[in-house]
């Protein structure tokens, strides 16, 4: 008796064990490499996603809806805006664009404005190399490079399938990735489909 009780114990202390390491697998965050999004902005692009040439806005000054209206930012990384002119708005992020609009226009133009904002179109990315219909395309939110690729008619019977070489918009240099599901493309981007040898 004390034989089979022994062993029934070894076997709970073993499930045990084995769900307590499911567990464990199951929340340890996997490193996904050249998998990950191209860009640290995260895969919505708002946060930390830095404006630039291109991108359109729709911005709110609240009781002032001669000045609420879309904004387009110009290719020198301005916005022009009534009353105060030129916002220099490449570079900041919605948050800050927001404060410096705030902050134009309360000096000496309006009491205490709240302004918001928040980006209607991206910039567009750019796909060149190995696909039929290289050029410029209009950026969607969460759009990875295997979709880019499709927009643009597809592969051609030389392209690599494997690796792609993309420049983010502030980069001086293109890096090449791995080409999975999950590999983002960040607006501005510029992708490039390699050929591959035979």
């Amino acid at each position: 008796m004390m034989r089979t009780e022994f062993k029934g114990i070894i076997q709970l202390i073993f499930c045990v064990l084995c769900l307590g390491l499911a567990t464990a697998c199951q929340s340890t965050p996997v490193s996904t490499g050249n998998n990950s999004p191209t860009t640290t902005a995260g895969q919505t692009y708002d946060g930390d996603y830095r404006l630039g040439p291109a991108d359109q806005l729709r911005v709110t000054v609240f009781g002032h809806d001669d000045l609420s209206n879309q904004y387009t930012v110009a290719s020198n990384g301005t916005i022009s805006f009534p009353l105060i002119g030129d916002i220099d708005a490449a570079g900041l992020t919605v948050s800050e664009f927001q404060r410096l609009t705030e902050q134009r226009l309360s000096e000496g133009f309006l009491k205490s404005p709240r302004v918001t904002a928040e980006i209607m179109t991206f910039r567009p990315f750019y796909i060149l190399g190995e696909v039929s219909r290289a050029g410029e395309y209009q950026y969607t939110n969460r759009l990875t490079v295997l979709n880019a690729i499709a927009t643009a008619g597809g592969f051609t019977h030389r392209a690599n399938r494997r690796v792609v070489a993309i420049k983010g918009f502030d980069d001086t240099e293109e890096r090449r990735v791995e080409l999975t599901p999950t590999t983002f493309v960040q607006p501005g981007d510029t992708i490039r489909v390699l050929e591959r040898f035979f």
